[in-house]
């Protein structure tokens, strides 16, 4: 099938292919970070383009509910063996997060890859499926993709179209850190926390 017609088979390719840059083969040092400060709530916790999923691995193995969700269905099987190898469990889901809906909204939400992932054209729709997915007064932990750069994938999310797209009173920036993550492709990722308001998202 045309990968251009279908980008599930794009992304599985990449994945079984291991031409994956973005990887850098370990949970990110932000969720260590928030998981070392007990600044991450739960117990229910979503992982939407978890891709290889490092961070569902840590997350599940400190006791965490964790739902994970990839387009690749090449990564949600190696995630599923790698959880199976060191006894632990998650809930995998091969999706598009664009057409997903969870049985129940989630305690936190990280969020790393698939923002960045998606065309901009998506972002309101992403920004406003991510809403519903969390319960209010939950809280999303994000990563926010810096290339200072045009084109993409990766996009750039630009810190004040990031306020824009997540904005009150459908979300409450609690914890933007003045530090930035490097990324394994030579970007940065800017960190932040955003608590689930009771409005609107859009």
């Amino acid at each position: 099938m045309n990968e251009e017609r279908n980008p599930a088979a794009s992304w599985d390719r990449r994945y079984r292919e291991g031409d994956i840059p973005w990887d850098r083969g370990e949970p990110s040092p932000a969720l260590v970070d928030w998981l070392a400060r007990g600044r991450l709530g739960g117990p229910r916790v979503l992982v939407p383009g978890c891709g290889a999923g490092h961070e569902v691995v840590m997350l599940a193995g400190r006791g965490f509910h964790v739902t994970a969700v990839d387009f690749a269905a090449s990564a949600i099987e190696s995630l599923a063996r790698r959880l199976a190898e060191q006894g632990l469990d998650a809930d995998l889901e091969c999706a598009d997060l664009l057409h997903w809906q969870p049985a129940a909204p989630f305690d936190a939400i990280y969020e790393q890859t698939s923002l960045c992932a998606l065309e901009p054209g998506n972002w309101r729709a992403y920004a406003d499926a991510l809403a519903g997915w969390l319960r209010p007064g939950g809280e999303l932990f994000a990563l926010f993709m810096q290339t200072a750069r045009a084109g993409g994938p990766p996009w750039h999310c630009d810190p004040i179209a990031m306020h824009r797209l997540f904005r009150a009173p459908a979300w409450h920036w609690l914890d933007v850190p003045a530090r930035t993550v490097p990324h394994p492709a030579g970007f940065h990722e800017r960190p932040a926390v955003l608590r689930r308001g009771t409005g609107r998202a859009s």
